[in-house]
């Protein structure tokens, strides 16, 4: 016990005193009290917006998808993710520190609250993998704990000096079982975890100390893993302020699962004294109703107990994006599904439309004269060999996709040939 509270003593003072020497020492500042959070993770917007994607509200304006979600929906907060050294793959990668932090921004300047989130990771990082960022692979578990320190407290330090002191900031994403694998993993070593937190948590209110930081788990509606995980971490001394959730329910079984986690958020209150936050919900796009009633009951639920918000993921997300997933709130004409009204809707309150009305998408129609021909299927091969990067259509890119599965590739191009000698009469696309 006595060697247990030396090492404890140990680590916290290392990660607190890692600050001394960065050359820039921010002083904290007091973050106003955030109101109950309707939010959405718009991580995917740059990247979407980079590859030609662009939404319309329910009338076929086009807007910018963040002024859709602020005047209509009465989104008032984003979540936004950073990964350590991410590819350019769109889905995949692409949002680096400095996107972002532009991301957090943009979003600051038009008034939202920010919840930002430190995937530690180069990519995904999720209950199924939570990889080091790859430079980082070799580091001692010691030279890891500054590492974190280190890295958190420059893009904390770089937010502030945009003006921008996160409300939230997340410690690792889904970490169901720690993060940062294998020195990090909770079930192998849970004091390497809670000690890991700390780094993040320290360097986080060194720079901002009224942001609250979350841990953050899926499956809200699992008791038995928020009880193992959160005594594990209280028991290993980690410091954190809210336990955050993620929820993806079916249309067959959201009410089971909403009561449920109700009953875990209730829980965790009263076992930790922490405060709850339900950080990623979604639901399969074309259950828009369901969606809507789902959204509706959990925002309603978190209320009652004093929670601190609840946070769509990527509803943005056009049907299939990134090959196969369907949980945004968004239709294929670009338009939204009902399940954002949830959150309520704001009728007839429609600023004025930042573009043209919204055309019909059609796929297979690349250069927008509002035919399918070999033109397009010229244009669609040179897309593929490398020839181009984008289309004379506006709506290219999503028109291009006939297939309906998130990428363009030689599936499209063969179904683009087989619709033009009259084999097939309509796209996968169209369908979906």
């Amino acid at each position: 016990m006595f060697k247990k509270g030396i090492l404890t003593s140990l680590v916290l003072i290392l990660c607190v005193a890692l600050v001394i020497g960065t050359g820039r020492v921010y002083r904290p500042v007091t973050v106003e009290a955030a109101t109950f959070a309707k939010g959405a993770d718009i991580s995917w917007v740059p990247a979407m917006e980079a590859q030609g994607y662009a939404w319309y509200d329910k009338r076929g304006n086009r807007r910018d998808i963040l002024d859709i979600l602020k005047n209509d929906y009465n989104i008032n907060a984003v979540r936004i993710r950073t990964w350590v050294n991410p590819s350019s793959d769109y889905g995949n990668g692409y949002l680096n520190k400095s996107r972002s932090i532009a991301l957090a921004k943009r979003a600051k300047d038009m008034g939202f609250q920010i919840c930002f989130n430190f995937h530690y990771s180069d990519s995904w990082a999720d209950p199924g993998k939570q990889f080091k960022p790859s430079a980082w692979t070799g580091l001692s578990f010691e030279q890891l704990m500054k590492q974190v320190y280190d890295y958190t407290y420059e893009v904390m330090s770089d937010l502030a000096k945009e003006g921008i002191y996160p409300e939230w900031v997340q410690v690792g994403n889904e970490t169901n079982n720690g993060m940062l694998w294998e020195d990090g993993r909770a079930s192998v070593n849970m004091r390497n975890f809670a000690w890991l937190v700390n780094c993040g948590y320290d360097a986080v209110k060194a720079v901002s100390s009224n942001s609250k930081v979350i841990v953050h788990l899926s499956n809200g509606y699992d008791n038995s893993l928020y009880r193992w995980m959160f005594d594990g971490l209280t028991n290993n001394g980690a410091k954190f302020d809210i336990i955050g959730m993620s929820l993806y329910p079916t249309a067959s079984n959201w009410q089971t699962l909403n009561n449920q986690c109700l009953s875990n958020m209730r829980d965790m209150q009263s076992r930790y004294g922490k405060e709850v936050m339900i950080c990623e919900i979604g639901m399969d796009y074309s259950e828009e109703a369901a969606a809507k009633s789902f959204i509706s009951d959990i925002v309603s639920k978190t209320q009652s107990v004093g929670g601190k918000g609840v946070f769509y993921w990527e509803p943005q997300a056009y049907p299939n994006y990134n090959a196969g997933y369907r949980m945004g709130a968004w239709n294929r004409n670009g338009r939204p599904t009902l399940a954002l009204e949830g959150f309520g809707y704001n009728e007839g309150s429609t600023p004025t439309p930042t573009g043209g009305g919204n055309p019909q998408i059609i796929y297979g129609d690349l250069n927008g004269d509002g035919k399918i021909d070999s033109t397009d299927y010229a244009l669609l091969r040179r897309y593929i060999l490398g020839i181009i990067t984008s289309f004379p259509s506006e709506n290219g890119l999503i028109s291009a996709d006939v297939s309906g599965d998130g990428v363009i590739d030689s599936t499209d191009i063969v179904l683009m040939r087989r619709y033009l000698i009259e084999i097939i009469d309509k796209f996968p696309a169209q369908s979906n």
